[in-house]
């Protein structure tokens, strides 16, 4: 039996999917399992590195059962997974500790005081990259100043990927992605010098891995992995890209077209745009991401959302509550079907609500820890299908908003994500952005398009961009152009949205100083 089938991995906070696809890209089974990380009162958020490894090993094997002779089928594995993070490493390849997750906050302070030092401008100039507690920068800054026996204990520092691309293949790498996003410069996608001592992390250097570019380079299975797997010992592995560009490289990013984007909106909120590294907007906030994708000199603008449809979920939370009580219980599916019928019975524009609904506040355009959600312009005439309207315009309002951090609106915005199949919301984006929407109907994009990259290394594919005319494109659905009528109502909205977020800063120090006071006295 040939060789005809890519298995990519998909690694992400909550669940560890593995997908095989044949060479063209045809997504023929997917194996799933929970992963759990563990929060704590201090603003951790960990994850243990031998389960999520276990985990990963889980879900490959769950592909034997659904289709034949798996193992001999295989041509390659690709893995991409959460981004930012640390996972440390020390001898014997033995994890040192948990792992701290891109939700871990503790890091904070240390991201203050470092944002607020003079070599940041310069750093983020390198890396376009703005600094916040997701990082593994920040993240290990934090340690070396406050846990330094972590990192004295460390032999390497990798990524969720690249520990799974460790326990796969032996081999400890990161990929140019999160290297130059973290520790160096997205033009060259090496590490750099300048960068990593604006960290204050010279003497900690020795803690990079080497940097792999997973389209030209792979590393075979193990015998050890194969016997976990159920795969064949020397099947090729590709250390794919982070998730938030594979994700994006599945759904459309970049497919030839000139100024088209992608968002990706599910709990979080992920807009990005590709363009040649001599075409970067960097903005005077100094936040966002650049992150290389795995095509020369293309990279991507990212803008992220710490919390997208978890707003809406917080809505009709409160909604299912209510209706509790009076003796119905409503799911949440029936909730979000009703949410179109909801906007019919609500005016556009009549409320603002800002999205920040994340405990861990915002990050995208801007960076603050004490960001919180708001609705602004209720009277007494306001129901719940106006509040429904309201967050949902908040999420397109939050969309523009980073798009603008990048310089101009897309010229067609590719959406991937749970959400993009609302209706309603595709409606408020399209307008919002006042430009046409396309849906990928890719279901698994993160796992596709590391898959992808695996298809180059191995010869499938000339190249990135014949690969992405097979394996993405025709999984454009028709594009649909903005509502007339609502563009300007949305263009006026936005202009208050814009004034509102910036007076409410003070509102949000005052709100979190006061939450700490009253917590120091329980």
């Amino acid at each position: 039996m040939s060789c005809d089938l890519i298995i990519g991995v998909d690694a992400g906070t909550s669940v560890i999917k593995a997908v095989a696809f044949d060479l063209s890209g045809h997504q023929l089974a997917t194996s799933a399992v929970r992963n759990t990380y563990l929060q704590g009162a201090d603003g951790s958020a960990t994850q243990r590195l031998s389960q999520t490894w276990a985990d990963c090993a889980a879900a490959i094997r769950g592909l034997s059962g659904k289709i034949d002779g798996l193992a001999a089928r295989v041509a390659a594995v690709a893995l991409t997974g959460q981004g930012d993070g640390t996972w440390l490493v020390g001898a014997g390849d033995t994890p040192v500790g948990d792992a701290w997750l891109w939700l871990d906050a503790r890091a904070a302070p240390t991201v203050a005081n470092l944002v607020s030092g003079g070599g940041e401008r310069a750093r983020f100039e390198a890396t376009g990259t703005g600094l916040n507690t997701c990082q593994q920068g920040s993240q290990m800054a934090h340690m070396n100043a406050h846990f330094p026996e972590l990192l004295d204990r460390a032999e390497v520092a990798l990524h969720c990927k690249d520990w799974l691309f460790l326990n796969l293949t032996g081999v400890r790498a990161t990929d140019p992605s999160e290297a130059s996003f973290t520790f160096g410069n997205f033009r060259t996608r090496r590490y750099s010098d300048a960068v990593i001592d604006a960290l204050g992390l010279s003497q900690r250097r020795h803690l990079l891995p080497e940097i792999i570019e997973g389209t030209t380079d792979t590393r075979p299975l193990t015998a050890a992995a194969a016997s976990a797997t159920g795969l064949r010992a020397g099947t090729p592995v590709c250390l794919g890209y982070v998730d938030m560009v594979m994700t994006a490289l599945g759904a459309g990013v970049h497919t030839g077209d000139a100024g088209a984007a992608c968002s990706t909106i599910g709990s979080t909120g992920v807009h990005m745009r590709a363009v040649t590294s001599d075409n970067v907007h960097l903005n005077a906030e100094g936040t966002g991401y650049v992150i290389c994708l795995p095509v020369p000199d293309l990279v991507t603008q990212v803008q992220t959302n710490m919390a997208a449809t978890l707003n809406v979920d917080w809505a009709l939370a409160l909604a299912a509550e209510l209706m509790a009580e009076s003796g119905t219980t409503p799911t949440h599916a029936d909730l979000v079907g009703r949410i179109d019928a909801w906007m019919s019975r609500s005016q556009p524009g009549a409320l603002i609500y800002h999205p920040y609904i994340s405990d861990a506040g915002e990050r995208g355009p801007f960076v603050n820890a004490n960001a919180s959600a708001s609705l602004i312009g209720l009277n007494a005439a306001h129901r719940f299908p106006d509040v429904i309207r309201a967050v949902v315009e908040g999420l397109g309002m939050a969309a523009r908003d980073c798009y603008t951090a990048m310089g101009t609106m897309p010229n067609e915005l590719r959406l991937t994500g749970g959400a993009a199949r609302s209706a309603a919301l595709r409606r408020v984006l399209s307008a919002a952005l006042n430009t046409p929407v396309r849906i990928s109907a890719r279901e698994e994009a993160g796992a596709a398009g590391c898959a992808m990259m695996a298809a180059v290394a191995i010869g499938a594919y000339e190249d990135m961009d014949a690969c992405i005319a097979e394996w993405t494109t025709p999984h454009l659905e028709t594009p649909e152009g903005p509502d007339a009528e609502l563009v300007p109502v949305y263009d006026t909205l936005f202009k208050s949205y814009r004034a509102a977020r910036g007076a409410l800063t003070p509102v949000w120090d005052t709100l979190t100083t006061a939450r700490i006071a009253k917590g120091a006295k329980k």
